[in-house]
């Protein structure tokens, strides 16, 4: 299986930090934050990853160079100027991520999701499988409903997706090139019962702000 890191994105909540560097490359715990997903991909046995580049993407083949010192193989994706958004963004990989499942991974999210797992979570028929958490205080309104390990978007209560999860290709049949958002394509799936989910319960952070960013950051140290 490949995995996705998507890292195309402005980072407008990451403002100052993001004017003169990508998101991915801010550094928590000495380690910029793709690299710990690189590290821990590599550790659950993947081998090879796409990374879609946007904003400053430029700056990010040089540091990562073609995977071989995570012990991975690194494609590239460039986006044009203004980016794809997330869906556009996916399907503008397709021909690199092939049409087996694919894992996901947004690019400013730190988690201790057991990714290995994930490499046998999506079942025959289903077009996306996704990771949820409980709200964090920041999002109470949530994302998307679990029921019996199905996700729905027409109820309540509901959890935040994690930014975490496995996509089969056959999600995008039908829909064209450009700009738009993964989250409508998922909520139609849902509404064909195609989208399975689970809960984690560990630790998962969304990244999204420079405070986030530093209070990673001493979680981390004080973890060493």
């Amino acid at each position: 299986m490949r995995a996705m890191i998507l890292a195309a994105g402005r980072g407008e909540r990451m403002r100052p930090l993001t004017d003169l560097w990508p998101k991915p490359l801010l550094e928590a715990g000495g380690r910029s934050l793709i690299e710990h997903h690189l590290y821990r991909l590599a550790g659950a046995g993947f081998t090879e990853v796409v990374i879609n580049l946007g904003h400053l993407g430029h700056l990010i083949p040089p540091r990562l160079g073609d995977g071989s010192r995570y012990g991975l193989r690194i494609d590239y994706s460039p986006e044009p100027p203004g980016a794809l958004e997330t869906g556009g963004g996916i399907q503008h990989a397709l021909g690199l991520l092939g049409e087996a499942p694919f894992l996901l991974i947004n690019g400013d999210i730190w988690s201790e999701h057991p990714l290995a797992a994930l490499r046998t979570a999506l079942a025959a028929g289903d077009l996306a499988h996704v990771v949820l958490a409980p709200n964090p205080p920041y999002k109470p309104q949530g994302d998307f409903a679990l029921v019996d390990g199905r996700v729905r978007d027409d109820l309540d209560p509901r959890l935040t997706y994690c930014g975490l999860g496995v996509i089969d290709p056959r999600l995008f049949v039908g829909h064209g090139p450009g700009r738009f958002p993964l989250a409508p394509l998922l909520t139609a799936a849902m509404a064909e019962d195609a989208v399975s989910g689970e809960l984690h319960q560990g630790d998962w952070r969304d990244i999204g702000t420079p405070e986030r960013l530093a209070e990673l950051d001493v979680w981390l140290a004080l973890r060493r």
